[in-house]
């Protein structure tokens, strides 16, 4: 039998012609098949005239409290631009956090032989604990607050960043540049830090005691999943809001 391990970085499952596709990529395209497909279910079960109850109520619930988190921190109307972005990203992190709760992940998968060794690969793998996705997700948090504050400010948006009026904005927007990079650093590493990290405590705690010392931890996994999901979501609100703020010397 093959050992179980964690690996670090995603491992492949099948190659389709030159393109090899990981077990991350197979789980972030299936959240996204689910939550395009519950999206699709739940408006075309929605009846105004029927009362609010169970799962409805709850999808609700969720939707008004981040609508309102979010008004509380860009104003009425830059969230009703953002919201559909931002609520999308919220939801598709969310749920790729909480793809390690999952019976069998981690634990499932296939053995093949590489460099004469048996390496086991999980079919499953949450794609918030692939450095690459969570790179992606970090990229598209960035380039959006660049696009954002294009739409808004135009050419003078980028005076933020290269500004040769004098030495002192020069070196400030040098400083604002080195900022925009560093938040790329930042969020893809958080986010994949405390979801793989999460994931290989619950995979060594399924292989030490397989029923009892998961529970505690699967608690602890359902709060770091939300709370993640909810700091990048509020953070890349607050990077695209901030993009559409004139700094000094910039005119819209």
């Amino acid at each position: 039998m093959a050992e179980i391990h964690v690996s670090i970085s995603a491992q492949p499952i099948f190659h389709l012609g030159s393109v090899e596709f990981t077990n991350s990529m197979l789980t972030g395209v299936a959240v996204s098949v689910f939550l395009a497909g519950f999206a699709y279910w739940f408006s075309k079960n929605l009846d105004p005239k029927k009362p609010v109850k169970g799962i409805q109520n709850l999808v609700e619930m969720v939707i008004e409290g981040l609508y309102n988190l979010m008004v509380s921190i860009a104003g009425e109307r830059k969230t009703r631009e953002f919201f559909p972005v931002i609520a999308t990203l919220f939801l598709y992190i969310l749920f790729s956090n909480w793809v390690t709760l999952l019976p069998g992940v981690g634990t499932i998968g296939i053995t093949s032989t590489r460099e004469g060794k048996e390496v086991f690969s999980p079919l499953v793998r949450p794609p918030s604990a692939d450095l690459n996705a969570t790179l992606g997700l970090a990229l598209f948090s960035v380039i959006g607050a660049q696009v954002v504050g294009y739409k808004y400010m135009k050419l003078a948006y980028f005076k933020r960043f290269f500004n040769f009026s004098n030495p002192g904005r020069f070196i400030l927007g040098l400083l604002e540049l080195t900022s925009e990079v560093s938040r790329i650093i930042s969020f893809s590493f958080r986010l994949f830090g405390n979801i793989f990290a999460g994931e290989v405590l619950l995979v060594v705690s399924l292989a030490l005691l397989p029923f009892l010392a998961p529970i505690p931890f699967l608690g602890l996994e359902v709060f770091i999943g939300v709370i993640q999901a909810l700091v990048f979501a509020v953070l890349t609100l607050v990077f695209w809001y901030m993009a559409t703020i004139p700094h000094s010397g910039e005119h819209s």
